[in-house]
C-alpha cells in the first residue's frame, strides 16, 4: 500500500488527523471530482439531461457495488443512507402478530427502536440473544433460539458503532439458511472495512451506508437483497421508480431490486459513491482490513497502558473502531480538546446501545476510528493528546 499516494490523494490529511471514520470518512479527490463534475454538468444543461448522459456512469455505481459485495447488479438498490436501506429491508417483509424478530444485544440503537416500533404496531416479539463472555453473541444460543423460536426475521448487526466488535455473522447466516429463514445484516460500519461477500454471509438483506470506510459522500447508501430467496419482497410503499401502473386498480413491481429505491435522488451523489467503491476495489479490500487492524492494534495499546484511561473494546475480533473513556474528563471535553489540536474523533452515548452499556455498566465513551490513510504518526499523536489530559 503506497501510503504516502492515498494520503496526498486524500486533500482533508493536510489539514486533520482525521480519526471519525465511523461517523464519515475523508473522501479522496477522485470521488470529490466525479460529485463536482455532475453537479456542474446540472448546472450547465439541467437535472435530468445531465442523468441522461452520465447513465453510463450511473450504470458502473450499480456494477461496482455488486462487485464489491460478490452480487450482481440486479441485487442492489441505491438509498439515501444505510438507515433507509435498513427501514425498507423492515418494510418489505409481511409481519404478523405472533411473528419473532430475532436480534442480538449490540444493534444499534435506530434498528432497535425499529424492532420496537414494529412490536408496537403489528404485534411481533422482539427477541435479542444472550452475549458470550467475551463480547460479542453467544452464537450456540442463537443457533437455539432460531431452532426453537423459528423467528420470521433474524437481524444483526455486523460492527457495533461503540466497541470495535466484529459479529460473526457468517455463521449466523448458515443457521439461517439452513432453516429458509429471512436475515438482515446492517453493514454500515463493516463493509469498506474488510472484505464482504454476500454469498459468504448467506444474509437475505444487507444494509450499507458510503461516507464511513466507504470513503464515499454522505447523503447515499445502498440496499443488498437475494432476489433468488426473498422474490416475493417488496416495501410496504412504492413509487414510479419500484413498478409500473399498467391497470387503473393494478401495478407490476420491478423484477430487481430497484424495487426499493425512489423516483428522485441525488445522482451526483450516486456517481461519487460508485468511484468510491472503485477506488477501495483498487486498493484492495484485504490490505485495507490488514491496516486498519495494525493501527487499532497501535492505538489501544497506547491507550490501554495509560493510567486514568480505560478502553471499552471487546469481542474475539475486533475492528478499526477504538472506544475508551477518561477518569474524570468528559468525553465532550476529550472530543473538543482534541479538536482544537485538529484530531478529530466521536462521542458515544450510552442509548446508542443501550443494553450493551447497561450490561457492561458503561458511561459516555470517547469513539475513535482508523483507517488505512492514517498514518502511524497521526495514532501516536492521539495517544500523546490523551495522555496530557489524564
Amino acid at each position: 500500500m503506497d501510503i504516502e499516494r492515498l494520503r496526498s490523494e486524500t486533500p482533508g490529511c493536510a489539514h486533520r488527523v482525521h480519526l471519525n471514520n465511523a461517523g464519515a470518512s475523508l473522501m479522496p479527490e477522485p470521488v470529490l471530482e466525479a460529485i463536482r463534475d455532475h453537479l456542474d454538468l446540472e448546472a450547465h444543461i439541467g437535472g435530468y439531461e445531465a442523468e441522461a448522459e452520465a447513465s453510463a456512469e450511473i450504470s458502473e455505481a450499480y456494477s461496482a457495488v455488486a462487485e464489491l459485495l460478490g452480487t450482481a447488479p440486479a441485487n442492489v438498490a441505491f438509498t439515501d443512507h444505510a438507515t433507509t436501506s435498513f427501514t425498507q429491508a423492515l418494510s418489505s417483509i409481511p409481519f404478523r402478530a405472533g411473528d419473532v424478530v430475532l436480534t442480538t444485544r449490540s444493534d444499534y440503537v435506530s434498528n432497535q427502536i425499529q424492532y420496537l416500533a414494529l412490536a408496537e404496531r403489528f404485534g411481533v416479539e422482539v427477541v435479542r440473544a444472550p452475549d458470550a463472555p467475551e463480547g460479542g453473541v453467544d452464537l450456540q444460543a442463537m443457533d437455539e433460539m432460531i431452532h426453537r423460536r423459528r423467528p420470521r426475521l433474524v437481524a444483526v448487526t455486523h460492527v457495533p458503532t461503540s466497541s470495535g466488535l466484529v459479529q460473526d455473522v457468517a455463521t449466523i447466516g448458515s443457521m439461517c439458511r439452513a432453516r429458509d429463514i429471512l436475515y438482515l445484516v446492517d453493514a454500515c460500519q463493516s463493509v469498506g472495512q474488510m472484505p464482504i461477500d454476500v454469498r459468504e454471509i448467506c444474509c437475505t438483506m444487507a444494509s450499507v451506508t458510503s461516507r464511513k470506510f466507504l470513503r464515499g459522500p454522505r447523503g447515499v447508501g445502498f440496499l443488498y437483497i437475494d432476489l433468488d430467496f426473498a422474490r416475493g419482497l417488496e416495501p410496504i410503499l412504492l413509487d414510479g421508480r419500484a413498478a409500473n401502473w399498467v391497470a387503473p386498480d393494478r401495478y407490476e413491481l420491478r423484477p430487481d431490486a430497484r424495487r426499493f429505491e425512489e423516483w428522485e435522488s441525488n445522482i451526483a451523489n450516486r456517481i461519487g459513491l460508485g468511484v468510491a467503491v472503485d477506488y477501495a476495489l483498487e486498493v484492495g479490500l484485504a490490505p485495507t482490513y490488514e491496516r486498519i487492524q495494525a493501527l487499532a492494534t497501535q492505538l489501544r495499546a497506547g491507550l490501554e497502558g495509560m493510567p486514568g484511561v480505560t478502553v471499552a473494546d471487546q469481542g474475539a475480533e475486533r475492528c478499526g473502531i477504538v472506544t475508551f473513556y477518561v477518569d474524570g474528563v468528559a468525553p465532550a471535553e476529550v472530543k473538543a480538546a482534541l479538536r482544537a489540536q485538529r484530531i478529530n474523533v466521536n462521542t458515544i452515548q450510552p442509548g446508542d446501545t443501550l443494553l450493551d452499556s447497561q450490561r457492561r455498566g458503561l458511561p459516555e465513551l470517547v469513539r475513535s476510528s482508523v483507517h488505512y490513510y492514517n498514518s502511524e504518526d497521526e495514532v501516536a499523536r492521539l495517544i500523546e493528546a490523551v495522555g496530557r489530559l489524564v
